[in-house]
């Protein structure tokens, strides 16, 4: 339990990150339950849909060598704004080029905090 809540702390804070960083997310409202409600979303859709896109676009992800897995990686952000936008989360993603430069914010934050936090 301990793990999850601790690689949920890391997604938000890669989130505000990537809203600080990248001009086209933004968020409005109350900002920390929009990220933590954003992690908690952006959790469920790369557990359910980005296992699917990967199988169905291995071909593309081979030939470029895995870098269309950066591709799925925004519109995975981008799903994951939508979503929270039809629940009235206040998290917005302009389009393609801020949800592409999104996720990348978010994963590189996501993998240098996990590596600053010792597993047990």
């Amino acid at each position: 339990m301990t793990k999850l809540l601790v690689r949920w702390v890391i997604t938000i804070l890669a989130l505000f990150a990537a809203v600080l960083i990248v001009p086209g997310i933004r968020v409005s409202g109350t900002a920390w339950i929009a990220y933590a409600l954003m992690a908690i979303i952006l959790g469920l859709v790369n557990a359910v849909v980005r296992p699917i896109l990967k199988v169905l676009t291995c071909p593309l992800i081979l030939l470029t060598l895995g870098l269309f897995t950066l591709v799925i990686n925004g519109f995975t952000l981008w799903l994951s704004a939508r979503i929270a936008n039809m629940l009235g989360i206040g998290f917005y993603v302009d389009g393609f080029w801020p949800a592409f430069w999104g996720a990348l914010i978010v994963s590189i934050v996501s993998v240098i905090l996990s590596a600053l936090v010792r597993e047990d």
